[in-house]
Formats: C-alpha cells, sequence, structure tokens
C-alpha cells in the first residue's frame, strides 16, 4: 500500500519551531518531486516548499522563505520541514505529496501535478 505518514505537527508559541517529517512507504521518493502544501482555516490548499523531482531545485512561498527549510532523507525514505520563527499565520493543516516518477514542473505545481498525498498534521501557532 502506498502511502504518505505526516508527523510533528503539535502546539508551539510564536517565534517558536517545529519539525514536520514524512514518512513513504509502498513506493520510493526518489526521482519524484516532493513537497509540503498547507491549508488554513477558510483558505485553500497552498504549496509552500517543494523539492524537484532530480533534486536540484528547491522552492519557498515568500511566506515562509527564510524561515522554513525542507530537507530529504533517501535513505530513510522521508521529506522533513523544518519550520522557524513561526508566525500565528502559519496555523494550518500541514500535508506532504509526491509526484509521480519523474514528474516536471515548476515549484509546487498545483495539486493535480501530485499523485500522492499524507492526511495532514496539524500545527497551531498560538500563545
Amino acid at each position: 500500500q502506498m502511502q504518505l505518514v505526516e508527523s510533528g505537527g503539535g502546539l508551539v508559541q510564536p517565534g517558536g519551531s517545529l519539525r514536520l517529517s514524512c514518512a513513504a512507504s509502498g513506493f520510493t521518493l526518489d526521482y519524484r518531486a516532493i513537497g509540503w502544501f498547507r491549508q488554513a482555516p477558510g483558505k485553500e490548499r497552498e504549496g509552500i516548499s517543494c523539492i524537484n523531482y532530480n533534486g536540484r531545485n528547491t522552492y519557498y512561498a515568500d511566506s515562509v522563505k527564510g524561515r522554513f527549510t525542507i530537507s530529504r532523507d533517501n535513505a530513510k525514505n522521508s521529506l522533513y520541514l523544518q519550520m522557524n520563527s513561526l508566525k500565528p499565520e502559519d496555523t494550518a493543516v500541514y500535508y506532504c505529496a509526491a509526484s509521480s516518477y519523474g514528474r516536471r514542473f515548476y515549484g509546487c505545481g498545483t495539486d493535480d501535478d501530485m499523485n500522492y498525498w499524507g492526511k495532514g498534521t496539524l500545527v497551531t501557532v498560538s500563545s
């Protein structure tokens, strides 16, 4: 069974940090575009950070640039998102996603460019 499972969400104070993890099973993340999306209450889901299919390009949305860092561990078939200097507006459900093998697109593409999705993990930034 092919699946992505996120972990690491929770409640954090403004200015704090969290590290999200995404473990893939049933398929390899190699040679796929992979990334993190989020959906805040009342808003559409947005791609915030992605790595392209060959790992050579990394994309960050302006809203998280300089604060979030995406990384992958091929040996563990996992994806990570280090989130620093968190703000209340970062409150959202965070999803990891992966494309089909070798799929190419700019940044995080659209939801339709990703074939596999996790169920999400909630991040709440509040004092």
